[in-house]
Order: structure tokens, then sequence, then C-alpha cells
């Protein structure tokens, strides 16, 4: 009896577990649960009324009557629909906002705004070969590398905005950043003015913007330079035949005036001398026009000068990554009131130096091509740099960046000269560098000249370097003739704003000793220089007001 009642059991038990084992098996296929409606994406992200945009998602209404669309609150004509794609028109008097779409009664927005612009959006690629006009009414964006060619002039309208795309949207898929480049034989006629500079920027979007986003603008002359004529220039940018022997000392690239360029200057590969500046000028000159120009956030040097007899005034280099001043290639021009503000955590691992001037690698003996001449003799006046207002520091500051290294480091037979000058918070002052027969020679017979200069904040204030010894260094720089100094920050009274990077104030307090105290002498006598009083870039105006950009990376640029 009971082995009849245990049997009858597990016969129930085996049943119940069968039952169950049965329920929770499914041997039918995963039911794909249906699309809800979504805005996935938009393109473009910005633009004027009138310009098409294309939404993509889920679950939209093919017949385009029965989707209602939004920029922010103002409806939208739909033009073409499918399931997953609409084409929209944007309305007139739309504003910035989030895009909406309204199917069936459900209605979903986009996860970022869409920005409205006041101009037309232009793309740039290739060549420009014949006269052209560049107007305010419109956004301009470079891709790829785009040449101006000989024989064109490129004329761009006060308050134009030019942005340089970055390296992936480079058509020709070379990776190149927008670049904008001015043949030999053409010309830029770039003149804006202090209340309608022109700018060259990112293509980001504000807070998203960084060094090198894009090349920068690059002009080519045909003014003297010490390379041989087949040397063309850094960074891949062709030049058929090289830069050539032409040394025609008053060529003329055109005129760049009230300009900004910012978040320009980009390394395009891992070789070294590939890499465009903010600024670069190869072989450019002296009938080219340049003043009133701001290079902010350069992704390497902020100006560049490879040869040439250009000069210029009014130059701005914000918060560059590498060298603000590089002079080389037997460039002789002549600069006056320039200014750099540096952010101190920021620098090349390569040392950024505020003046660094050569001609080539060595460059002494000068030999070579045309006997290594013209020599690297430029003449600048009426300059401050400004990186700490704390004790200077030599340490690595962040994996991508490197240490400040000297206020002026002149080497490799230069023959630079500066004058009435301030210079503040480098770990070195003057790094002279090179041979007896070289770069001292060219001091101690008044080729290279400093005078009227003024070193503050700096841990090591003058030193030699190659066979150039301290003392030798320290005995040219100190001659009483020359009238330079080495002077405690808190002396020179500076504006208690000097070094605030997001809103500076430059103007020396009324009782400040720079505002006495320059020198005009030997080649500062030329014509070309305003013989000031003060010394460093500013007396009692500040000539950077109305045109710069100190917030380049919030500033939304429609």
């Amino acid at each position: 009896m009971n082995i009849l009642k245990s049997k009858q059991y597990l016969l129930l038990l085996s049943f119940s577990l069968f039952l169950a084992v049965s329920a929770c098996k499914n041997d039918d296929t995963p039911v794909t649960p249906d699309p809800v409606l979504a805005v996935s994406t938009f393109t473009p992200s910005s633009g004027l009324a009138g310009t098409k945009v294309v939404i993509t998602g889920t679950k939209f209404d093919a017949t385009p009557a029965n989707n209602t669309v939004l920029f922010n609150t103002t409806p939208a004509t739909v033009t073409a629909a499918t399931t997953t794609s609409l084409e929209v028109t944007v309305p007139a008097g739309a504003t910035t906002g989030v895009i909406s779409v309204t199917v069936g009664g459900n209605t979903v927005k986009s996860a970022s705004p869409f920005t409205i612009t006041e101009r037309a959006a232009v793309e740039v690629k290739g060549n420009i070969t014949t006269n052209t006009n560049w107007t305010a009414d419109k956004v301009y964006t470079i891709k790829g590398f785009v040449y101006v060619q000989s024989g064109a002039t490129l004329t761009i309208e006060k308050g134009t905005l030019i942005k340089g795309g970055a390296k992936e949207d480079d058509p020709s898929g070379q990776q190149q950043g927008g670049t904008l480049i001015i043949s030999q034989g053409a010309k830029i006629m770039a003149i804006g003015t202090a209340e309608q500079p022109i700018v060259f920027t990112s293509s980001k979007e504000p807070g998203k913007r960084n060094y090198g986003d894009w090349g920068g603008v690059v002009l080519i002359g045909k003014a003297p330079h010490n390379q041989v004529g087949s040397k063309g220039p850094e960074g891949g940018i062709s030049v058929p035949g090289g830069l050539g022997t032409d040394a025609i000392a008053n060529d003329n690239s055109g005129t760049l005036q009230y300009v900004r360029i910012e978040f320009g200057g980009i390394a395009l590969s891992n070789a070294a001398n590939s890499e465009i500046n903010g600024l670069t000028l190869y072989a450019v000159g002296s009938g080219t026009t340049i003043d009133h120009v701001q290079v902010s956030y350069s992704g390497d040097d902020s100006f560049e000068w490879f040869g040439g007899t250009v000069n210029a005034k009014n130059l701005v280099a914000f918060r560059g990554f590498d060298d603000d001043w590089d002079t080389d290639w037997g460039f002789t021009g002549k600069v006056q009131y320039a200014l750099s503000l540096r952010d101190p955590k920021i620098s090349d691992q390569s040392k950024s130096n505020g003046f660094e001037s050569d001609n080539y690698d060595p460059g002494e003996p000068a030999t070579g091509a045309n006997a290594g001449l013209p020599l690297t003799a430029p003449v600048f006046a009426n300059v401050s740099n400004f990186v700490f207002n704390t004790a200077p520091s030599t340490d690595f500051v962040s994996p991508a960046s490197g240490a400040y290294q000297a206020a002026m480091h002149l080497r490799r037979n230069t023959s630079i000269s500066i004058f009435n000058s301030l210079l503040v918070g480098y770990p070195q002052g003057l790094r002279l560098d090179g041979t007896v027969t070289g770069t001292y020679a060219n001091a101690t017979s008044g080729a290279l000249d400093l005078k009227g200069i003024v070193l503050s904040n700096m841990t090591d204030p003058i030193l030699g370097a190659g066979a150039i010894t301290k003392d030798q260094a320290i005995a040219y720089f100190n001659d009483a003739a020359r009238k330079n100094e080495t002077k405690d920050l808190a002396s020179l009274l500076l504006n208690s704003a000097n070094f605030n990077l997001a809103a500076p104030g430059f103007l020396p307090q009324a009782t400040s000793p720079l505002l006495t105290g320059a020198v005009w002498e030997g080649k500062a006598a030329d014509a070309f220089f305003t013989k000031e009083t003060f010394r460093g870039a500013f007396g009692t105006t500040d000539w950077t007001k109305g045109w710069t950009n100190f917030d380049p990376q919030n500033t939304v640029y429609k």
C-alpha cells in the first residue's frame, strides 16, 4: 500500500515538473518591439531661414503633411518624408532652440538645439583661380588646403567670418586641416575695421574649440630668403619649383588689417617641420601691409616669418602653444607694437620661447645658398611678453605640454635687434646661443642689437649657450650704453588686470617707470618706427581695444 502511494506521488510530481518546464520553454522567435517616435540627428546643425535640414529618426509619417515640425516654437515646412527621415525648411522668424516633431498626437524633441544664424553657409574647397570676393553676409568654411593661385586676388569684406575645417573634413582624404594659402603672385585683401574685424576661427561649437582645430593662414611671396631656390614651405604646402630666387624686396602679397586668426596652427604629421602656424609668412615682401592682427590659441607658433622683408604693426599673440615671434631663413622686416599674453599652464614640448630667432640649422658659418645670406636680421620695437606673474616654472604642466624656456632665444648666427621691450615671467630672459664667430660676433659688432629692454620675474635673466659663456652674455646685455634693465615685477606698476586671461588690462599705472626710457638709436632710428617714449607695447593708449577677443573659446559666431 505504501509502495503504491509512493509511486502515485512520484508520478504526480513528474507530471507537475513537466508542466512547469513546458510552461517556461519558448521556442518562438523574439518579437522586435515596434519603433517609437524619436529624433536621432539633424544636419546641418545651424543655418539661416530657408536652409534645408534633414532630420533622421524613427516612426515618422511617410506623408509630409502628417508630420508637424517646430524650430523652437516656429512651424516649419516638411518638403519630403519617409518613416526614418524628414526634409524640412527652416522657417522665417525661427529662433535658436530644439527641433520638435509631432506625429499622431505624440511629440519628441532633439537632444541639442538648432542654431539660427544670420548668414548663409558657403564651403570652400580646392583652388581659387580668379578674383573672388567673400562678403560679410555669408559664413565661409575652408576644407582642406585652399590655394589662391597666382594672378588671383581674394578680397574679404570687413566683418566676414571664415571657419577652418578639421582634418576629417578634408575632401581630398589627406587629413589636412583647412588652410588658406596665398600663393606666390596671388594677393589677399582682408581689410577689416576695429568695429568689424575679419575673423578666421574654428568650425567647432563654443566650448569645444581647441589648439590646432584647423591649419591657419599662409602667405607666400617672392622676397629674399637664404634658402636654395628649390626649398619649399613646411607642412606639406605645395610650391612648384620651391620658393625660387626672385628676391623682389617690395613684393606685394596684399593686406591683412584688423584680422583675428583663432585656433589654427596644426601639426600635419609626426615628421619634423610638418607644422603650420597661426600666421605663416614665407618670403613675403615689404609691399604687403600687415597691421592689427591677433593670433589666438595657435597649435604651433603664433607668428613665424621665413625670410622676406614684410613689416607689421599692432600684433597680438594670445595663449599660443609654442613660440610667439619666430624668425628664420633671413627675415629682415620690421615690427612695432606687439603683445604676447600666455597661459602659464600651456607650452610646447620643444620648450616655448617669446622670441626664437635663427637662420637655419646650424647657421654658422653662413654657407650654402647665397652664402647663407641674408642673415635673419629683423628689428622689433615696443614688444610686451607676459607669462608668469608668480615664480616661473620649468615643469611639464600636462601630458600634452612642455616647459617654457626663454623670453629671447637668439641662436644660429641671427642678427635680430629688439628695442624698448618688456619681457616678463620666463625661466630664462636672454639666451644668447651660438659660436663666438657667429651669434656673439653679431652682438658685439652691433648687427644684433638689444637696447631699452626690461626683463622681470626671471629665474635666470641672462645666460649664454653653445660657445657663448654666461659672463659674455651678461657683459653684453648690461653694457650701460644699452640701457637694458632687470627689474622687480612689483616695481613696474603694471595694470592689476595685466595677467587676467579672460579680461586683461595692459596700460601701466600713471607712475610706471615703463612710460619713459625708450632708446631710438642705430637700426631703431629707421623712419618706420614711431619714436615713443615708453618701453613695452603700451603707453597711455590700449590699441587692442575694440577689435581683439580674449575669450574666443566661448564666443558665439553667427
